[in-house]
């Protein structure tokens, strides 16, 4: 589910690009849409218990909501002053961020070859970092550093409440994301009106692809470590990183795509691994006469 949630939000990079508004602009319009598409989602799934979702998720929702909308206005600025691959990449750093605080707030512990992986996925982003150094582009850099961190901080923040699911608070976080950029502009003295080319591309996204890939993604955390499921969040830095070289050129450099490649083999290699201590445990228990979920209850 977290991965079919990374594919789908893989245009966003791409998308905000094509898009070709003022990065406050984005941010407004982007808030206040993908608003009313989380609010759809959770409607279409709980009709009548619409209002309840949201209550079960308490302050720990609204800072969720606080997080993602930090996560959201990090990516948008930063694609604004940086390539859209990099940002992508940089984006890997959130399973440290998820790893490291899960492990001084929530006491999870972590095997060593998620460590592992985390750490080599690190190094490659560095190299996208080094290598892409002047002309400005430490400024976006920094804003998708600060994406990675909240979203590290959300996964989180999604584990303190076992059992609640935390994807309705996101329709909240698009309200914050729409109200800073209201202020940021002035009282919306900068707006301008989008083209209807603009229009098409911010009601796919924000509207369709953005609300249905992160109810996906935020429901993760009701499954999966934070760590992990940052992680499976790379799904989206490899096709992203693809979108935006295929239809803008923005081709990375030599470095860079030896960084990526680090990060990309990284997390196949240890999903192969993964997959076959999974079925070697099958294959005991199945000698014992159990199953998983025997031994879940357990």
């Amino acid at each position: 589910m977290t991965a079919g949630g990374a594919l789908t939000i893989s245009p966003d990079a791409l998308m905000v690009k094509l898009i070709g508004l003022p990065d406050v602009d984005v941010l407004l319009w982007r808030g206040l849409l993908t608003a009313i598409g989380f609010a759809a989602i959770v409607w279409l799934r709980k009709g009548r218990g619409f209002w309840q979702a949201y209550r079960r998720c308490g302050w720990t929702g609204v800072g969720v909501a606080f997080f993602f909308a930090c996560s959201t206005c990090g990516f948008v600025l930063g694609n604004q002053y940086t390539k859209g691959g990099n940002v992508l990449m940089i984006l890997a750093g959130a399973p440290l961020m998820a790893a490291l605080l899960s492990r001084v707030f929530l006491h999870e512990r972590l095997p060593l070859r998620t460590w592992a992986a985390i750490f080599a996925c690190m190094a490659g982003i560095a190299m996208i970092v080094l290598d892409d150094a002047g002309g400005g582009s430490w400024v976006g850099n920094a804003f998708a550093l600060m994406a990675a961190t909240a979203m590290g901080c959300n996964f989180t923040l999604s584990r303190t409440k076992s059992g609640v699911d935390m994807s309705p608070m996101l329709a909240l976080s698009g309200l914050m994301v729409a109200v800073a950029a209201f202020f940021a502009s002035g009282f919306g003295a900068g707006f301008s009106a989008p083209s209807a080319a603009s229009w098409l591309w911010l009601v796919i996204l924000c509207l369709g692809i953005l609300p249905l890939g992160f109810t996906f993604i935020q429901r993760g955390p009701l499954y999966l470590p934070a760590a992990e499921v940052g992680l499976l969040m790379l799904a989206e830095v490899v096709a992203g990183t693809v979108w935006v070289w295929l239809v803008l050129g923005e081709e990375p450099a030599p470095t860079a795509l030896a960084g990526g490649a680090l990060v990309i083999g990284t997390l196949v290699g240890k999903g192969l691994y993964e997959r076959r201590l999974e079925m070697r445990q099958r294959r005991y228990l199945a000698d014992l006469g159990l199953t998983p979920g025997e031994v879940n209850e357990e």
